[in-house]
């Protein structure tokens, strides 16, 4: 049985490469996208991609991955640090997630800091670019190789 992978982006996250590029990096959402698909391919699994501006889009994503998903890769975005409804739909799917962001939020302003998804997650990976989408690709095969 293939593995699933839902990788969920936030809000602003398709603007990738247009918007603050020396914080973000200059790679394109669908560069990354394809990219992560294609490793995920070479490790055997299969990544599905969305995004959304829309708090509630995310939540009917999560919501929508319950039965059907293995794991989930999130960024996001700045829903990072106040959504409860993100954080609560996480933790009401019982599917495993990794937090991850292309900045160091803990290294920005002080309102970046704070992650209400990181503890209902495995684990956070923070400022490692795109490589952190690869990182966390990693980790949740693992985790699942180990159930």
């Amino acid at each position: 049985m293939t593995t699933k992978i839902l990788l969920i982006n936030g809000p602003n996250l398709n603007m990738l490469g247009i918007r603050k590029p020396e914080i973000y990096g200059t790679a394109t959402l669908a560069e990354i996208e394809a990219e992560l698909i294609s490793y995920g391919d070479k490790k055997g699994c299969l990544v599905s991609c969305f995004q959304s501006n829309h708090e509630g889009a995310i939540i009917d994503a999560i919501h929508s991955a319950y039965g059907k998903i293995d794991g989930i890769i999130i960024n996001p975005g700045a829903y990072t640090h106040y959504s409860y409804a993100i954080s609560d739909a996480i933790e009401s799917v019982m599917i495993p997630v990794v937090e991850v962001h292309l900045s160091d939020i803990h290294n920005r302003e002080d309102f970046r800091s704070k992650s209400v998804i990181e503890p209902v997650s495995l684990c956070q990976i923070s400022g490692h670019g795109k490589e952190g989408y690869f990182m966390a690709l990693d980790c949740l095969l693992e985790y699942l190789n180990r159930k």
